[in-house]
């Protein structure tokens, strides 16, 4: 599972790369823009193709749902510590979009009562994004639970996040940070296909 998060701010050719990313495959795409407006999501929205909106899960700006045929939800780890497990229940109760949430503590994670689609998990590396986002190299492969690895993933270390029993990655950097995107996420692609 390869999930791709948007650049917090955004870049040039954006909306270009995401679709060669859809055309390639890509069905999770976390859209995270914490300084947009509902608006100014709206207005990013309107740049994808709609047959792609259904790959789209959203992070801030909710009730985008109630107008875009989206993916689903994102909860940041922040969010989720203020919300009741019944609030979850019922998403999860009525409707169909997936339901996701991030972890900085393996835990945390394992002791989360609401049963998310998956979890992010981080850092597992040091960021490739973020400056003194130190990685912690946590091995999840005791917990039962569809565990994503974030934190400086690359094209190089695939085989080392299998290893410590992540069901798939969260890119950012090294997809938005490189000069070839397309090509570095087929090869991610590739891995988690075999």
């Amino acid at each position: 599972m390869i999930i791709v998060i948007a650049p917090e701010h955004d870049i040039k050719n954006e909306i270009v790369i995401l679709h060669e990313l859809f055309h390639e495959g890509l069905q999770y795409y976390h859209l995270r823009k914490p300084h947009k407006t509902y608006t100014a999501y709206e207005v990013y929205l309107n740049q994808i193709d709609s047959k792609f909106h259904n790959r789209v899960v959203v992070h801030q700006s909710h009730k985008l749902l109630d107008d875009y045929n989206l993916k689903g939800l994102h909860f940041q780890e922040t969010k989720r510590r203020t919300l009741t497990l019944d609030t979850f229940q019922n998403l999860r109760d009525n409707s169909t979009i997936t339901i996701s949430s991030s972890f900085h503590s393996p835990n945390e994670l394992t002791n989360c009562k609401f049963n998310f689609d998956y979890y992010f998990l981080s850092p597992v590396f040091s960021s490739i994004s973020k400056q003194g986002y130190e990685g912690q190299e946590f091995n999840v492969n005791h917990i039962n639970k569809t565990v994503i690895g974030m934190g400086g993933v690359t094209t190089k270390n695939l085989t080392v996040f299998d290893k410590l029993g992540y069901k798939g990655i969260g890119v950012l950097g090294s997809i938005w940070n490189s000069e070839t995107p397309v090509e570095d996420f087929k090869i991610m692609q590739k891995h988690y296909k075999n």
